[in-house]
């Protein structure tokens, strides 16, 4: 059986949707607490697939958590490998850091129901499922396009909303993975940065009830494509 390890940073920014993807396509789920567990080198890098997740920190961060230059250090030598690595929101602006992109604070937060533009790469990508879908934004931080890698989207706010380099490695800085059912949890773990950022917590509610669907039947789409191309 295959081996799928996620680092989690919060236990409501999961696997979500994607999880019984990856159980029905073979691969046996495991979670790596970061800050609480060992990031044990062996395990990170000989999954068969890591998948890094979001959490409300910058990567920058490192004096406050330390344990961000060793997570960058792994994730940077996994992708060295070539091995299969998929990062979302904080995930994807690690896997910029580790690739010596510049990671820091974006012009304005993007939190809520919006879409994203698709470049010419990203159309003929997997996320070309994303055309004419409101994706969940939840980042205040950008990162520039690693050398050597893909732009695949943008908005006015974030020129690089995910990225890729060759096939094995896949950034995206929004979230096509949360699953509906559980966003109540986001909006009692983010309260503080939502209350921060004067944005009404009932507006991601009925966003939530009115674009949920069409993003979970995407983000299905988007993981089988891309585990296709991959060799999975």
């Amino acid at each position: 059986m295959r081996a799928c390890l996620a680092l989690r940073h919060v236990a409501f920014e999961d696997l979500g949707t994607w999880e019984q993807i990856l159980e029905r396509r073979g691969f046996e789920t495991g979670y790596i607490d970061v800050g609480v567990d060992d990031l044990e080198a062996t395990r990170l890098l000989d999954a068969d697939l890591l998948v890094v997740l979001g959490g409300p920190i910058g990567v920058y961060e490192t004096d406050s958590y330390p344990f961000l230059v060793d997570e960058a250090d792994l994730i940077g030598r996994r992708i060295g490998m070539q091995r299969r690595t998929l990062g979302i929101c904080l995930g994807a602006q690690l896997m910029a850091k580790s690739l010596q992109a510049n990671v820091g604070p974006g012009p304005a937060k993007e939190i809520g129901w919006a879409p994203v533009e698709l470049t010419e790469a990203g159309r003929a990508s997997p996320l070309r499922h994303l055309e004419r879908v409101h994706v969940l934004h939840w980042h205040g931080d950008n990162f520039d396009l690693p050398a050597g890698c893909q732009s695949l989207a943008t908005t006015a706010h974030c020129p690089f909303q995910a990225f890729r380099k060759g096939r094995e490695v896949l950034g995206i800085q929004f979230h096509i993975e949360a699953d509906p059912r559980y966003i109540e949890a986001w909006l009692i773990g983010h309260a503080v940065e939502l209350g921060k950022a004067n944005i009404d917590p009932d507006a991601i509610r009925k966003g939530t009830v009115r674009y949920g669907r069409a993003l979970r039947e995407a983000g299905e789409k988007i993981l089988n494509e891309w585990l296709d191309d991959v060799g999975f």
